[in-house]
């Protein structure tokens, strides 16, 4: 236990303003910059950010942003590289069940038929990649695409448990939604992006 003077000195909760200015800021400086930069180097180590630096260190930035600002786009996209680092065979078993029921977000991906564990991951790092060097709403909607499959699947996959394991059959269902919202999300976004008002 702490005694009232060592309480004292111990910082309370960073204001919600402060830290919504971080996130911006944050966000912005790294973005701007590794695509002023034009750095292969750059861009191959920010893809890589939560590996060297950890999800914690990542999440701390971005986590708390509203989901259609450029730090909360950044966020989705890094969670999500991160899930196909860690899950590759789920991603990918989700990928090939909803993928049938989905051309449009198909091609939008642009994830080779069929797709392998490492189709996947290398999609993950381009989404990530095309943020720093290249097209940013296309980055945003391919990751949406994504997003819209893996829901799809993950929908599919909760209906054939439904009757042997319910209770996963449910958790399954609400990740389908949570990935749709994220679709949406990122989505608005790339449109914010492309009339200059993603902040």
């Amino acid at each position: 236990m702490l005694d009232p003077r060592e309480a004292e000195q111990v910082p309370g909760s960073v204001d919600p303003a402060l830290r919504d200015e971080v996130a911006h800021t944050t966000a912005r400086a790294v973005v701007h910059r590794a695509r002023a930069a034009e750095d292969p180097e750059v861009v191959a180590r920010l893809v890589r950010l939560v590996e060297t630096e950890g999800l914690d260190v990542v999440a701390g930035l971005w986590a708390d942003a509203a989901p259609v600002t450029l730090p909360g786009a950044l966020w989705r996209l890094y969670v999500l590289r991160e899930w196909v680092r860690r899950d590759p065979q789920t991603v990918t078993l989700r990928y090939r069940l909803g993928v049938d029921a989905a051309p449009v977000h198909e091609a939008v991906a642009g994830v080779p038929r069929p797709p392998e564990p490492t189709d996947i991951r290398e999609l993950a790092d381009a989404v990530l990649s095309g943020v720093y060097a290249g097209d940013l709403a296309v980055a945003l909607e391919r990751a949406a695409s994504f997003c819209r499959i893996l829901a799809t699947g993950a929908a599919f996959d909760a209906d054939a448990r439904e009757v042997a394991d319910p209770l996963g059959a449910d958790r399954m269902t609400r990740g389908a939604a949570d990935l749709q919202r994220t679709a949406d999300e990122l989505e608005r976004s790339a449109a914010l992006w492309r009339t200059d008002k993603l902040d």
